[in-house]
């Protein structure tokens, strides 16, 4: 084992010690009132949130109410009877940019099925569940997907992330732990990292932002779906703990060598989170954490051994807006870039599930990726997701980018998109 490797271990390990002794100590002094039984590890583009969300949505019209509450009901009884909490969703993306170096238009499609088998659907603040997600993911009519488009106008980024042309992809088969009345918490089996790693409150590729800037950290080289493993702990009330280790080699659309590739090339990705959260249910619209990452050389990628850390900080005021700010910088590693600043805010509106979103971005592209002597680049992003349906919303989407890096004889582009989905 390598000197990083020991030091990234250690501090996992001391941290994980010391953190359940502040638990311990701490228990007492914890509200009693407070409920962290049915709030998973996830973020809120994993299985168990999002499932929830679609549950609570309330569309502006009603096609077929009558088949939709029988729907729900067949559900809701197969949940109570068996414990299986499940869902799909259909998602499209399309995109055009007013320049380009080549293609100018990509289309993608995204069908996925989902679900969470609960162990103990009684006691949900202490007992276990088998989470799985597999998807299927698919160009529609164009000669590229949208996850292309950037590279298409030169652009060091992503205007769309995981509307791509893989095909059929396993992205979550892991076991979710609740103990201590959900205090603690831990995920392990096939998992997708960027769930629970610097996450906040408009995330979710699938309902707010398009962006690689706004949708994750795009400093963070957050490797595909693999194996690995993650450790949440309630320090406090507000205080939170969270580290773990993922495979950086993960191959979702190759599962059967999940075992292989994390215990053959052992090469891991491993991070480390403190956060705030002024309560568990508000833990991602009004928190503030700081998370620390190191990614392993890796040697058939060849791509250098690298770190870095990131800052997160968002709050909703007045339970209608909920502005943020992102930081991050990286060292070494296949990151995107090496250093980027968000800032931004989303509006809800109280009498239904719409949406409005505004993001602005500063990103310095990465010489480990891209090379040196690149100009820095910004991007706006605009999205207004109108939830038509209670199983259907619709997101029109503009992004500028000003100063693309690898298309310097172009100032401004823009990206016209909409978005599409249907759950049920």
């Amino acid at each position: 084992m390598s000197y990083n490797k020991k030091i990234w271990c250690l501090l996992l390990l001391n941290t994980i010690i010391t953190v359940q002794v502040l638990a311990l100590e701490s228990k007492n002094s914890i509200d009693n009132n407070t409920s962290y039984e049915d709030l998973p590890l996830g973020g809120p583009a994993s299985v168990s949130m999002q499932m929830d969300k679609d549950r609570e949505a309330k569309g502006d019209f009603s096609i077929l109410p009558a088949m939709s509450a029988r729907y729900s009901k067949f559900k809701k009884m197969v949940d109570e009877e068996y414990g299986l909490n499940f869902g799909f969703d259909y998602n499209v993306l399309m995109q055009t940019a007013t320049q380009s170096l080549d293609d100018k238009t990509a289309a993608g499609g995204v069908f996925r099925m989902y679900g969470e088998w609960s162990a103990d659907s009684v006691d949900r603040g202490n007992s276990g569940s088998l989470i799985y997600k597999v998807e299927n993911r698919h160009r529609l009519g164009t000669d590229i997907p949208p996850s292309r488009l950037g590279a298409e106008i030169g652009y060091a980024g992503m205007t769309a992330v995981t509307f791509s042309d893989i095909g059929w992809a396993l992205t979550n088969l892991h076991w979710s732990q609740r103990l201590y009345d959900n205090r603690l918490g831990f995920v392990i089996g096939i998992v997708d990292t960027t769930d629970y790693v610097d996450v906040y409150g408009l995330v979710n590729i699938w309902t707010e932002f398009n962006n690689y800037a706004f949708t994750t950290n795009p400093t963070i080289p957050a490797p595909n779906q693999g194996l690995g493993a993650a450790l949440r702990i309630m320090a406090t009330e507000n205080i939170y703990i969270l580290g773990g280790i993922a495979d950086t080699n993960g191959d979702p659309t190759s599962p059967e060598n999940t075992f292989d590739s994390f215990f053959g090339e052992s090469e891991f990705f491993s991070h480390i989170e403190l956060g705030w959260a002024l309560s568990w249910d508000r833990r991602f619209s009004d928190n503030i954490h700081l998370t620390a990452w190191h990614q392993d050389a890796r040697e058939k990628a060849q791509t250098p051994d690298g770190w870095g850390m990131a800052f997160s900080f968002s709050r909703l005021l007045d339970e209608t807006w909920e502005p943020f700010f992102r930081a991050g910088f990286a060292k070494g590693s296949s990151s995107l870039w090496e250093y980027s600043i968000s800032t931004g805010t989303g509006h809800h509106f109280q009498n239904n599930d719409n949406m409005l979103g505004l993001g602005l971005n500063w990103s310095r592209p990465s010489e480990e990726t891209f090379g040196s002597g690149l100009n820095d680049q910004y991007t706006a992003e605009l999205y207004y997701r109108f939830q038509i349906l209670k199983r259907l919303s619709i997101t029109p989407d503009l992004q500028l980018v000003f100063n693309p890096a690898l298309n310097p004889d172009k100032d401004t582009i823009g990206v016209f998109g909409l978005r599409a989905r249907f759950s049920f």
